[in-house]
């Protein structure tokens, strides 16, 4: 029984001795386990602090490869706590900035204790027109759950956005659109071509190329004013709606009306393209275009067309008679009675001899056949030429017209540009365009980048009927009614006077081409082509 409660008194001992002497045991687990000591002293807990995955340098690598690849998702899953709109907000901030590319290059790792740190870093971008654009930024990281994230606001993406702020990409206020020469310049000063330019922007379209206006982008944070960052100014500001017309040919055009006491106009087209190099008007409202008169004997171009593709030549001899009698009709005088007897054809064009045609047109032509060759120049055609009032694209223009005559005295009349015919002074300039090139082409849209839209179908000349009108129109200026006019070498036309119906004093015409410029000048009551148109295009001409 001794040995018993000695065993027993060892065993309690011992008991004590151990429990005395250890303080903390700890689990397998990672939490810590407290275990008290069987002392007086208050009990005093103690805990072991988790190492966080990965680091700084490592989330701030992966946020800028993300960055860089435009991997949104990516990039918020690395953000503690991203906004609802992480992605649209940086989705908006690219497609105001529109950068051609896009580099970060990160700084050393500042740390401000176990569980914040910073990444300074530099964003450079390839901006359009402006080159490039640096600026810096600072990437703020911190554990969060034992994890590194990103601390993420808009100033990350630049530096001056503040919450609820965003970038912006603005195009400075220019003023509207105007009209300018081809060449980019201001109009000459009195053009009068006002009425043709009046909106015509409004119907132009944007070159396909873009149009250089410039650009700001702007920071617009709530409650402040909106601050520029950044701005692209072009060299040249932006010079508005293109249009065909050629400064130096306006100018000449303007200019050689100066000092007309009649109402006038003048109107040049490129024979190669149907383009339109100078309107100068003066008729009142987009007279030169929409207006139209008796061409008179300019008229003989479209006559001597269909003479020639019938058959008679340059050099064929024809009669030109004071007055030619219409059989069982009517008689047609020559001007002043003047009897030149027999002549060649490109004579008796070149002293304009209506005895002449009004002959051959009734014995060699028809109603029909003289219609159709005026329709070949374009009359009867409605074109859309831009700016101003009218059709289509914010004007048009009428070439002419002709109605069938029905009778010989009709047909007669008809042959030198009066009876039903008229036409309008940029009809009779694409005659003249269609003789230089031998190809009747339409008037193209005044402003140069505008929708071509469905315009009229060209029409080609037969070649000896191009041929042989050229010829013609040679004679005019070489040896008839427009020489020694001091006309610039090289220059071909026809002279028409026209009867005004009304009772007016007759209106005089001059049309013809010199290069690859034709034209039409136009008097309203201002006598004889020779005397008052004549003198005009000569101005003209010797200006360019």
């Amino acid at each position: 029984m001794r040995n018993r409660a000695l065993l027993a008194l060892v065993t309690v001992a011992a008991a004590i001795f151990v429990f005395g002497v250890v303080g903390l045991v700890v689990s397998g687990r990672q939490e810590p386990v407290m275990v008290a000591t069987p002392v007086a002293s208050p009990t005093i807990p103690r805990t072991l602090a988790l190492r966080p995955d990965g680091s700084p340098d490592e989330t701030a690598a992966a946020y800028f490869d993300a960055w860089a690849k435009g991997d949104y998702e990516a990039m918020r899953d690395l953000v503690d706590e991203p906004p609802a709109d992480f992605a649209d907000q940086h989705r908006e901030f690219e497609d105001a900035a529109l950068s051609n590319s896009m580099r970060i290059t990160p700084g050393a790792v500042k740390r401000d204790g176990d569980e914040t740190a910073e990444v300074p870093f530099t964003q450079e971008r390839d901006e359009p027109d402006k080159g490039p654009w640096r600026f810096d930024s600072v990437l703020r990281l911190a554990v969060r759950d034992a994890t590194w994230k990103v601390l993420w606001t808009p100033a990350v993406m630049f530096p001056e956005i503040e919450a609820g702020g965003r970038l912006v990409r603005t195009t400075p206020m220019t003023g509207p659109l105007r009209p300018v020469t081809r060449e980019g310049e201001e109009f000459p000063q009195d053009s009068d071509a006002d009425a043709y330019l009046d909106g015509l922007t409004g119907h132009a379209v944007v070159p396909t190329n873009g149009v250089e206006v410039g650009w700001e982008l702007r920071v617009d944070n709530p409650g402040s004013p909106s601050k520029a960052v950044l701005a692209y100014t072009p060299k040249r500001e932006s010079t508005g709606v293109r249009t065909t017309i050629e400064w130096s040919v306006q100018a000449a055009a303007a200019r050689a009306l100066d000092g007309v006491p009649q109402r006038a106009a003048i109107v040049a087209v490129r024979p190669t393209t149907g383009e339109i190099l100078a309107v100068a008007d003066r008729l009142g409202g987009r007279g030169a275009f929409e207006r139209k008169y008796a061409p008179g004997s300019t008229f003989k171009t479209v006559t001597a067309a269909a003479l020639l593709g019938g058959g008679l030549a340059p050099d064929t001899t024809v009669e030109c008679p004071s007055v030619y009698q219409i059989p069982f009709h009517r008689a047609i005088p020559n001007y002043h009675d003047e009897d030149h007897g027999a002549v060649t054809l490109r004579h008796a064009f070149a002293l304009s001899c209506n005895t002449t045609f009004a002959r051959l047109t009734i014995e060699r032509l028809n109603a029909d056949r003289l219609v159709e060759q005026a329709r070949a120049f374009g009359f009867g055609v409605q074109g859309e030429n831009g700016g101003g009032q009218g059709s289509g694209q914010g004007g048009g223009y009428t070439c002419g017209s002709l109605k069938r005559p029905e009778n010989p005295d009709a047909l007669a009349e008809d042959s030198f540009g009066q009876g039903t015919v008229e036409a309008t002074p940029l009809c009779m300039a694409l005659v003249a365009a269609a003789v230089k090139s031998g190809e009747w082409r339409p008037a193209r849209p005044l402003a140069e980048e505008a929708s071509q839209g469905e315009l009229p179908q060209s029409v080609p000349l037969p070649s000896n009927v191009a041929e042989g009108l050229r010829d013609l129109m040679s004679a005019v200026t070489v040896d008839g009614t427009a020489a020694e006019a001091h006309l610039p070498e090289g220059v071909a036309g026809k002279t028409g006077t026209a009867e005004d119906w009304q009772g007016g004093q007759d209106h005089a015409w001059f049309i013809g081409y010199q290069g690859d410029l034709a034209f039409a000048v136009f008097v309203e009551h201002g006598g004889t082509g020779r005397s008052a148109a004549v003198p005009i295009a000569a101005r003209f001409l010797q200006a360019l």
